[in-house]
């Protein structure tokens, strides 16, 4: 009897030792995927405004002193919003130098067939300026925990803000026509388990039975951590949106031809 519930004790913690690992392993290896958030897909789901009906808008680049966001990674995900609604000529300002720029300088040196250097650049009606004004890391904290018979348990959660502001200008008058801020929270948890083998020896000595010395000690933690390029996205996005709809943009509306 005593040797029985040694193995059975022994084989069970084993076998959670096996599942712990097992899907640790399964976590790796997952196929990339087109970004498809409720914001991407609200802006995909507007109505599409023929290419001669799109206002020529633009954003040179986006601003941040917060540590762990991207300037760059800003700039595109915004040129990318603007891009995905379908209602606007999205004009490229921020890399001229790098594409454009370069491209019509091979053109007018003879060191690139077609008449690109021949062409103005298309200009920009209005622009689009945007900011990370908040980040907030730990804005509010949990963490408990709790030991019965040398079995550990733990766990917390952790919640950060990140907000953006964002506003169009009128590049004919500097005009700031409208502005929106955004934020977002994102949640963080963590679990933690320990301590197995000192609770298979409780669990034994309450039986009368001493625990089997193979009797492995598990230490399993877990943690998930929102993204924040994500809530980054989801807050530009959803000021894109939000913008759209507040403001009229259209080519008619600014008589732009």
């Amino acid at each position: 009897m005593t040797n029985s519930f040694r193995l059975k004790t022994a084989f069970a913690l084993t076998a959670l030792v096996c599942a712990l690992s097992a899907r640790a392993a399964r976590a790796e290896g997952d196929d990339p995927v087109v970004q498809n958030s409720k914001q991407s897909q609200a802006l995909a789901s507007l109505p599409q405004k023929p290419l001669e009906q799109r206002v020529p808008v633009t954003i040179y680049e986006f601003h941040s002193g917060v540590q762990g966001v991207s300037v760059a990674a800003a700039t595109d995900i915004f040129t990318t919003a603007l891009v995905e609604s379908h209602q606007f000529r999205v004009v490229e300002r921020n890399r001229l130098n790098q594409g454009v720029v370069y491209e019509k300088q091979l053109n007018g040196a003879g060191q690139a067939t077609g008449d690109a250097a021949q062409h103005q650049l298309r200009g920009a009606r209005y622009i689009f300026e945007g900011t990370v004004s908040e980040a907030n890391p730990g804005a509010d904290q949990h963490q408990g925990g709790i030991s019965i018979g040398g079995l550990s348990l733990g766990g917390g959660k952790n919640k950060d803000t990140i907000a953006v502001d964002v506003r169009i200008l009128d590049a004919n008058t500097g005009d700031v026509l409208d502005s929106v801020n955004v934020s977002k929270v994102l949640n963080d948890s963590a679990i933690g388990v320990g301590g197995t083998a000192a609770f298979a020896g409780t669990l034994a000595s309450m039986s009368g039975h001493a625990a089997n010395p193979l009797t492995p000690d598990v230490n399993y933690q877990s943690a998930h951590k929102e993204s924040v390029e994500k809530a980054l996205r989801a807050c530009i996005e959803t000021s894109v949106l939000a913008l759209i709809k507040r403001v009229d943009l259209s080519a008619a509306a600014t008589g732009q031809q």
